[in-house]
């Protein structure tokens, strides 16, 4: 099937296609014509490293996961310290975003929002200390 086709069964742009086979993580067959061919083999492929992609994965774990995926004889080990890395990263975004979301509700909380000039949003963006007592 064409690159359109694939692009429909696997749910990634034909630009994503086109990228993956340029860094190396799938190899479309060529048709007689030249064209890209893609089997149901590459749909598979498109299919286990978009859904991978969606969980969070780089392309470089993308890969290494399509390795393991290929190896018959696998430890599934393996996989799991990769997926295990991939879920300690994400809960440590979450603690990130978690302190970041505290900072700004307390910024937003503290701006009166109103015509005067004086901000502490800006005063915090732009490293001013305010004092609390007005000194």
């Amino acid at each position: 099937m064409n690159i359109g086709a694939a692009s429909r069964r696997s749910g990634l742009p034909a630009k994503t296609i086109r990228y993956y086979e340029e860094i190396g993580l799938i190899a479309a067959d060529r048709a007689q014509n030249g064209y890209r061919d893609y089997s149901e083999m590459h749909i598979g492929r498109l299919q286990f490293l978009h859904r991978s992609r969606n969980l969070g994965f780089s392309v470089e774990e993308c890969r290494q996961l399509l390795s393991l995926y290929d190896d018959k004889q696998r430890a599934s080990a393996e996989v799991k310290a990769i997926a295990e890395t991939k879920l300690a990263d994400i809960d440590r975004k979450l603690k990130e975003l978690s302190s970041l979301r505290e900072a700004l509700t307390h910024l937003v909380a503290h701006c009166h929002g109103d015509d005067r000039p004086d901000c502490p949003i800006i005063d915090e963006l732009s490293g001013q200390v305010r004092c609390q007592n007005g000194a």
